[in-house]
């Protein structure tokens, strides 16, 4: 039973699952607090909680058929060797069996919300399996698409709640967007050694070079004025807006000091400061709907 949750945990990359069906769920709660012709729909729980089994299921099942495509590579790496498949433990015809019905499940769940909800979730799953997954081998331009699945759950908890993409959804998709790129390009630099084993070309220039630590430097900055959209648009406060800045500083710094450095260790720090920095800022701007 502790191999079949550990098999099953590494199946669907929990933790990366985690953050998405989190992402979400905030702004579900933000997508509650908006009105909807002068009034305001309030949170319906229940929903909530469908949401959160929905996403679940959908972003596990796009990690399901991701691993079934690329179970020999995954074989070559050392962080991932020891996922299910590669490892010998689940067979790719049960990966693959695993992640439709996770898929479909999830899907009906998300559909149940609102068409656009259950729609934006397919266009995830096959954004993510099917175009980002076999794109990381060929080109860089792989994360750029990746970021795009990987910054529709704010869109999809929102327009959970809400039930249409308006300009607020359309800012939440924006930062969570821009995040994408330092968070996978910091991350990308410390796994370059293993994921050159499986052929990855994930890293701006492909190598762990200045320019690669510059783009990846820029993209800090440009997450500044992104973030500061809730305020500049009038639907957030100063709250957001005051540790947007401050978090956006801390976040570009240690991106210079990656540029300056080029080492694994300021690498490091910016990947750790990503994995802080986006939920810390839709948890503020949560707190800001609900002050107002």
């Amino acid at each position: 039973m502790k191999r079949f949750f550990s098999d099953f945990s590494k199946l669907i990359k929990f933790r990366l699952t985690f953050l998405v069906v989190f992402s979400a769920s905030v702004t579900f709660l933000i997508g509650s607090q908006v009105p909807i012709e002068g009034v305001i729909p309030g949170i319906n729980w229940t929903n909530w909680i469908i949401l959160i089994i929905g996403g679940f299921l959908v972003t596990s099942a796009a990690n399901c058929f991701n691993e079934v495509i690329e179970v020999d590579l995954d074989k070559l790496m050392t962080r991932t060797k020891d996922r299910p498949m590669p490892a010998g433990h689940m067979t790719t015809g049960q990966g693959l069996v695993s992640g439709l019905v996770m898929g479909l499940l999830g899907t009906y769940l998300l559909g149940r919300l609102n068409i656009e909800t259950g729609l934006l979730s397919v266009f995830s799953i096959f954004l993510y399996a099917f175009a980002y997954t076999p794109m990381k081998r060929k080109s860089p331009i792989a994360v750029f698409v990746g970021a795009i699945p990987g910054a529709l759950p704010p869109l999809i908890g929102y327009v959970a709640a809400h039930g249409k993409i308006d300009q607020i959804a359309v800012i939440l998709f924006l930062i969570q967007f821009v995040w994408q790129f330092p968070h996978f390009w910091s991350i990308a630099w410390v796994l370059d050694d293993d994921y050159k084993k499986a052929g990855f070309r994930l890293l701006p220039t492909t190598k762990r070079d200045k320019v690669s630590a510059f783009i990846t430097f820029l993209s800090t900055l440009i997450l500044i004025p992104v973030s500061l959209l809730p305020t500049f648009y009038g639907f957030g406060g100063y709250y957001i807006a005051g540790v947007s800045l401050l978090a956006g500083l801390i976040f570009a710094w240690l991106g210079f000091k990656l540029l300056v450095k080029m080492d694994l260790d300021s690498a490091r720090k910016v990947m750790f400061c990503s994995f802080f920095y986006l939920p810390l800022v839709q948890l503020v701007l949560l707190f800001d709907f609900i002050a107002k």
